[in-house]
């Protein structure tokens, strides 16, 4: 799926077929589950399903329907209920929200609107309308709703007996490529971050900007489970989320209520900032800038990566070596999101659209820079220039971690 919109006329068509994709795997997540399930607070760090859903379709009736359309929302109350600012997640079930037929009947009647505005809708007059430029405000919708459905599995693996509506388990046996331990990243003086200005991207990607810094080395792949349990075995540093002893001096893993052997060839998923960074200084290493990271990321192929959510969980540590970033590095999109060392800042130049809360209200030192996607990321949201951002100790994201280190001269290192 294309993340651009040249041809205005021919692509409504692909617009609206990427909405009811969209649509279409958001209902499928959540197809299994009852009233009762979509409306439980599983966690205080994430919103009950139902509470997600009404939102997914509020936000689209606001921008796609008011803002774009000129139409009257259905019901001017629920934005109040819906807004992901003023609503801590934990109270988020005490509202008087939509659920059960009327919440389906609002997502349905919302949709049909949608499109219906697009059919008319004028992509000509972007001067007027900047949120048209390039279908700006439709990809924008697209991937809101492909991010909620991110956060929906991270709930999901704490529902008891949960078992999917479809499922790919090729990413699982993806075969393993030797290689060296560590690669070297070589900056060169043309080298830029940030989204190219004719691609879609948020407002924190822009503008695409040169960067200068020394060259360094970075981890081939993600740290596995099997190394970080001796690291855990040997710092009694807590291990990641959703680990338990297994009675035999190991480890295993429990997600959507079913306990399941610990692979150790695995990615290490469910870990905090803290342990991504002790872990790093265990090996005599750190963690990456974000700018390091995206660099060492540059030519990788997400169509060759374990995004899209089906696999629901990782591929092995050294898969995908076909599509290696420049430097050498694999798995740079995809598995597990990567902690980095930054704090979520804006770029030189930074101007917020299409709203300062999406970006511009979380900048500072507060929060750290993930990226890379997981197993969890739509496809088409995973790109080397996106910036996701999350409180350090969270633990509920589908987040790991790859070390960097500093050149040293009487070390070799060599791209594979």
């Amino acid at each position: 799926m294309t993340d651009l919109v040249i041809d205005r006329a021919i692509d409504r068509r692909t617009l609206a077929d990427r909405l009811i994709e969209a649509r279409r795997r958001t209902l499928e997540l959540v197809e299994p589950l009852d009233d009762e399930q979509l409306n439980t607070v599983y966690s205080p760090l994430l919103s009950p399903l139902g509470w997600d859903l009404g939102h997914i379709a509020n936000f689209e009736e606001l921008w796609l329907v008011e803002r774009i359309g000129g139409l009257p929302a259905l019901d001017g109350s629920l934005g109040r209920l819906y807004d992901a600012i003023e609503n801590p997640r934990l109270a988020r079930n005490e509202l008087p929200i939509l659920r059960g037929d009327e919440l389906r009947f609002y997502m349905a009647a919302v949709r049909e609107r949608t499109l219906t505005v697009l059919e008319w809708v004028d992509f000509e007059a972007p001067a007027k309308q900047p949120l048209l430029e390039r279908a700006f405000v439709y990809e924008l919708l697209i991937a809101h709703e492909h991010q909620h459905g991110e956060t929906i599995l991270q709930l999901l693996q704490l529902v008891d007996g949960y078992e999917p509506i479809e499922r790919n388990r090729a990413a699982r046996a993806e075969p393993v490529a030797p290689g060296p331990d560590w690669v070297l990243v070589e900056v060169g003086e043309e080298a830029a971050i940030g989204a190219p200005a004719d691609q879609f991207g948020y407002d924190n990607e822009r503008p695409r900007h040169p960067v200068s810094l020394p060259g360094f080395e970075i981890q081939r792949r993600p740290v596995t489970n099997g190394e970080f349990a001796a690291f855990v075995a040997e710092s009694g540093c807590e291990p990641p989320l959703y680990w338990l002893c297994d009675g035999a001096g190991g480890w295993a893993r429990e997600v959507f209520g079913r306990p399941e052997p610990l692979d150790p060839a695995h990615p290490v998923v469910h870990i905090d900032y803290s342990q991504a960074t002790a872990y790093a200084g265990s090996i005599g290493a750190r963690l990456p800038s974000e700018t390091e990271w995206e660099l060492a990321a540059r030519g990788v192929d997400r169509d060759r990566a374990n995004l899209d959510q089906l696999g629901f969980g990782t591929a092995p540590a050294g898969a995908y070596a076909d599509a290696a970033s420049d430097c050498g590095a694999v798995q740079m999109l995809g598995d597990v999101w990567e902690w980095t060392r930054s704090d979520f800042c804006p770029y030189p130049g930074f101007r917020a659209f299409p709203y300062r809360e999406y970006s511009e209200v979380f900048f500072g030192d507060t929060y750290k820079v993930l990226r890379g996607g997981s197993w969890a990321t739509r496809r088409n949201l995973a790109r080397s220039s996106f910036r996701n951002w999350d409180l350090p100790e969270r633990r509920q994201i589908f987040a790991g971690v790859r070390c960097a280190r500093d050149l040293d001269p009487n070390r070799a290192a060599t791209c594979s």
